[in-house]
């Protein structure tokens, strides 16, 4: 198994940034890609930004490209999503998630583990 724990969450006003961070740990060798996905109240869970763990191959969703990065740090097991410019349509409780295979990087149901979330919230 592997265990995912984010970090970094809060409320912050529109333009600004937060850092996210999942930290990994168990068999996280097994690790093929991490991926962040976010869920606002009443909408679906959706993905955000994914990366691949050993090549660091990235992949965003189009309202994020220019604005969100995502980073490894191999060995602290850490993935980190740096979010700039942020907008109160960012406003979501945020995932990290690893897939185990290479899948489908932007559907939820390919990736295995899950962390319990962090909660991001920007004001207008």
């Amino acid at each position: 198994q592997v265990q995912l724990v984010e970090s970094g969450g809060g409320l912050v006003q529109a333009g600004g940034s937060l850092r996210l961070s999942c930290a990994a740990s168990g068999r996280t060798f097994t690790t093929y890609r991490l991926g962040w996905f976010r869920q606002a109240p009443g909408k679906e869970r959706e993905f955000v930004a994914a990366i691949t763990w050993s090549s660091a191959s990235t992949y965003y969703t189009d309202s994020v490209k220019g604005r969100f990065t995502i980073s490894r740090d191999n060995a602290k097991s850490t993935v980190y999503l740096q979010m700039d410019s942020l907008r109160p349509e960012d406003t979501a409780v945020y995932f990290c998630a690893t897939q185990l295979y290479s899948g489908t990087y932007y559907q939820d149901y390919t990736y295995r583990y899950w962390g319990q979330g962090t909660q991001v919230t920007v004001l207008p």
